[in-house]
């Protein structure tokens, strides 16, 4: 699998969940992440909270590539999801396209899916662009 994460994910949650961002464009940011213990709630399956760091990281770094990232800062302003499946095993992969794209803010639609491609999680995150 390629990592093509645009910064070192050493010591943070992307590298605690092994998250990996396997296409990075400015139209397009894909995310995957194994499915197992480390990220279950009770019941054995994945938490919620698991699926908002999954799309947040989604809508961060895909921001970065519209941002002058030595001046400027993208940071989580609001997100919200709307659980529709759970999932209990093997990867499951975010992809998120923005919908708008401006000065200060730039929002993202992100769908997570299972591995036979069904809708696990449909989130909608805004981005504050910052001054660094």
């Amino acid at each position: 699998m390629i990592d093509k994460t645009p910064f070192d994910i050493k010591g943070t949650v992307l590298e605690t969940l092994d998250i990996r961002i396997t296409e990075f464009t400015p139209e397009r940011v894909v995310a995957v992440m194994p499915v197992g213990p480390k990220v279950y709630q009770p019941f054995k399956i994945m938490h919620g909270g698991v699926s908002l760091v999954l799309a947040e990281t989604v809508a961060s770094a895909g921001s970065y590539q519209f941002i002058n990232a030595a001046t400027h800062r993208a940071v989580g302003l609001e997100i919200n999801a709307n659980h529709v499946r759970s999932v209990s095993k093997g990867v499951v992969k975010a992809i998120g396209v923005p919908l708008h794209i401006g000065k200060r803010t730039i929002i993202w639609d992100i769908k997570i899916y299972d591995e036979e491609e069904n809708l696990i999680c449909i989130s909608r995150c805004t981005m504050a662009i910052i001054e660094a």
